[in-house]
């Protein structure tokens, strides 16, 4: 479980981005980050993921203060996947296995255990027939699977994915959907901030919907329409009509 406590968050030049925030992330669950931009979605992920220092609150992970973990052990804990990400000249194969860091010893080298769990997160992305190419030459979709069995590898318990599927075509979009579903059903906590709001609410079991750095719904997806806020936070009112759905070939 992910916990945060009055967390208070911004920069000298302007308004808090997050303005004594509380939230809990639970095990087993896939909750959705809502909200209008520049309402502190990428910023609460990357509190969360201490990539950013609170001004005010608190953040427990897995129980304890994350403050109280060194680099490696809140690595083994919690596995971030930004927005924005580089595209180096790397074989994919290499790039899943840099998940694998914060395990290893002295000597950095790869044990079995290691190997077996690089080779785990590539057949679980199905991107085996691709491990030994240069990541640069693989395709969007391709290249987001890879960060993902990068995190995969890590075999953190708390997976935080800003974005994941913006870009991605609508067979990556379900395919990525499906491994985020089977990594909460294996009791992970995952936490995902999107914008595409009728995605959100078929993946997601929980939502919290941010708007100025405040939660304006905080709760099971599928309350998220009759609360209203969606009226508040976008200025839109969601319609339902019948519609194309579709859903993956097994």
């Amino acid at each position: 479980m992910i916990e945060l406590n009055r967390m208070t968050f911004g920069y000298a030049s302007g308004a808090p981005l997050i303005a004594g925030l509380s939230a809990r992330f639970g095990d087993g669950r896939i909750r959705a980050v809502l909200g209008p931009n520049g309402s502190g979605k990428s910023t609460l992920l990357r509190l969360c993921a201490r990539q950013l220092t609170p001004a005010s609150g608190t953040l427990r992970v897995g129980g304890q203060d994350a403050a109280g973990y060194d680099a490696k052990a809140f690595a083994r804990m919690l596995a971030y996947l930004p927005q924005s990400r580089p595209v180096p000249m790397i074989t994919v194969r290499a790039l899943v296995a840099h998940g694998r860091f914060p395990h290893l010893g002295m000597t950095r080298r790869l044990s079995a255990r290691d190997k077996d769990a690089v080779a785990h997160a590539l057949a679980v992305t199905g991107l085996c027939s691709v491990a030994g190419r240069d990541l640069r030459t693989l395709s969007g979709g391709q290249r987001q699977k890879a960060y993902l069995a990068m995190l995969i590898a890590q075999d953190a318990p708390h997976l935080l994915l800003d974005e994941p599927t913006t870009y991605l075509d609508i067979g990556h979009q379900l395919e990525l959907c499906a491994i985020l579903r089977a990594l909460r059903d294996e009791g992970r906590c995952v936490v995902v901030v999107m914008h595409d709001l009728a995605q959100a609410l078929s993946l997601a079991d929980d939502v919290l919907l941010l708007h100025g750095g405040q939660p304006l719904y905080d709760g099971p997806a599928d309350g998220l329409i009759p609360s209203g806020a969606i009226e508040r936070a976008f200025g839109v009112r969601p319609v339902l009509r019948e519609s194309v759905q579709f859903e993956r070939i097994p």
